[in-house]
């Protein structure tokens, strides 16, 4: 095996854990940014609103529901 190989296997065992967690990320996600925007008085709320959907594209969601 090799070290491509080896990465490619880790990337995909990252990207299923993800996807199995989705909503733990992304509840964490909201949690952090309603966070930073109360430290900073709102004075970045738009930013970090746009930041926060933006990280929320990257997780996958979950497909490990019912198979037709």
């Amino acid at each position: 095996m090799s070290f491509t190989d080896t990465l490619k296997g880790l990337v995909d065992k990252g990207r299923d854990t993800a996807a199995k967690n989705s909503d733990k990320i992304n509840d964490a996600l909201d949690k952090a940014g309603d966070f930073v925007d109360q430290r900073t008085q709102g004075k970045y709320s738009d930013k970090i609103t746009k930041g926060k959907e933006a990280a929320k594209k990257l997780i996958p969601p979950d497909q490990s529901g019912p198979r037709p």
